[in-house]
């Protein structure tokens, strides 16, 4: 039965990196010889069906699984040669997710309030920390999670829009309503959790197994490489194209292999007939420039397209997400430095909710102050585009 030495104090870890992999753990002994190491042994688990890779888009990532049920299919494939266990921290995991993060948003730690539409993108509608699609379903499928959950705040005011998006209705690529209240829902910590499980389950851990069964799984930087194809789509398509040209894992080693994987995938997505594509090599060119430099165990601190991955940004706060200053806590005008915070997120959507024209972005601006006065107007109140406390906790009861 396969197992690993280990130091003694990181059995948990390990125990946990495995089962998230798929495998059983039989048992963890002591080390006969070696002091403070102990010996993991676990077995394979019984096959679990892989879900279809699914792609999404934003600003440099498009719909890449044109050809879904091919590639999912690929996918399901096991090698012959027994898989190995993945040997990364929690610290590597991150680290590629985060890079991955950065290609979907450009934010370390994704922006879950971000949504993006682009001309010519067949995934449609992108919402999300590392953004998911209208098109694949995948959307409808995030937001009904959300909102089964009785905790979530936005769960009532959101419900009503599920049918139109599970139904992928054109009006919802359009709907600024519905839009700004997919932005607010980044401030509820519901969502953001549910997000991370969402990602873990349907994207993550399908691209662990595939690297594990590929033989994949012993740097960081290679199951980076397999999660990004995961996410962006066509995993199993140019597998099996890396594997025509330089042949199976084992013959040529996971290193060798996966930089002849990503040039591969380069190719492809520079000469696609989908021309949205074709934006998209930065992200086997930011692969390449990791190879380059060796960085095969994702050391931290790195930069990856501008963006600095390191211990304090993976334990950031998320970007464009607030906790407060609760509504009607105090005046909301143009000022400088720019109010944001929750109450201004919350005054923005009850103006959008109202038929305005506003981003709800949280942050406090010139349009907001116009849809403001535009409101006061209505209301025959002195047109100041200041929001008193008492008109914000109108507005946001």
């Amino acid at each position: 039965m396969p197992s690993q030495t280990i130091p003694c104090s990181d059995c948990d870890e390990a125990r946990q990196r495995l089962q998230r992999a798929g495998f059983v753990v039989l048992g963890c002994s002591p080390h006969p010889t070696r002091a403070e190491m102990c010996s993991i042994s676990f077995a394979a688990a019984a096959t679990v069906a892989q879900p279809p890779a699914q792609a999404t888009a934003t600003a440099g990532n498009a719909h890449a699984d044109a050809d879904a049920p091919a590639a999912a299919a690929a996918t399901a494939a096991v090698p012959a040669q027994p898989a190995i266990a993945p040997i990364l921290t929690t610290t590597q995991a991150r680290t590629a997710m985060a890079i991955i993060n950065i290609f979907e948003t450009g934010h370390v730690l994704g922006d879950y309030g971000q949504v993006t539409l682009l001309q010519g993108d067949p995934g449609r509608l992108t919402y999300g920390r590392s953004q998911t699609t209208l098109g694949s379903g995948k959307l409808h499928e995030l937001l009904q999670l959300y909102c089964a959950n009785p905790g979530a705040r936005f769960g009532p005011r959101l419900t009503p829009w599920l049918p139109a998006v599970a139904a992928a209705e054109l009006s919802v690529d359009q709907d600024s309503q519905l839009h700004n209240l997919l932005r607010a829902c980044a401030d509820d910590p519901v969502m953001r959790e549910t997000q991370d499980s969402f990602f873990d389950t349907n994207f993550w851990r399908p691209a662990l197994r595939a690297a594990t069964q590929e033989r994949l799984a012993s740097s960081a930087l290679a199951v980076a490489v397999v999660y990004d194809s995961f996410v962006h789509g066509s995993w199993g398509r140019i597998r099996d194209r890396t594997r025509q040209a330089v042949g199976p894992v084992a013959a040529v080693g996971e290193r060798r292999w996966i930089a002849a994987y990503v040039e591969q995938r380069r190719q492809w997505l520079a000469n696609h007939s989908l021309k949205i594509l074709h934006r998209t090599v930065y992200r086997m060119e930011a692969f390449q420039r990791l190879i380059a430099l060796g960085q095969w165990g994702l050391q931290l601190p790195l930069v990856v397209r501008d963006a600095e991955i390191s211990t304090a940004t993976l334990n950031a706060t998320p970007p464009g997400c607030y906790d407060g200053p609760p509504p009607g806590s105090r005046t909301l005008m143009v000022a400088q430095p720019l109010a944001r915070g929750l109450d201004v997120r919350l005054l923005q959507l009850a103006l959008s909710d109202g038929g305005a024209e506003v981003k709800a972005d949280g942050v406090f601006g010139g349009a907001s102050a116009r849809c403001v006065r535009e409101l006061q107007l209505v209301r025959g109140l002195p047109v100041t585009g200041v929001a008193d406390m008492g008109l914000i906790a109108e507005l946001t009861a």
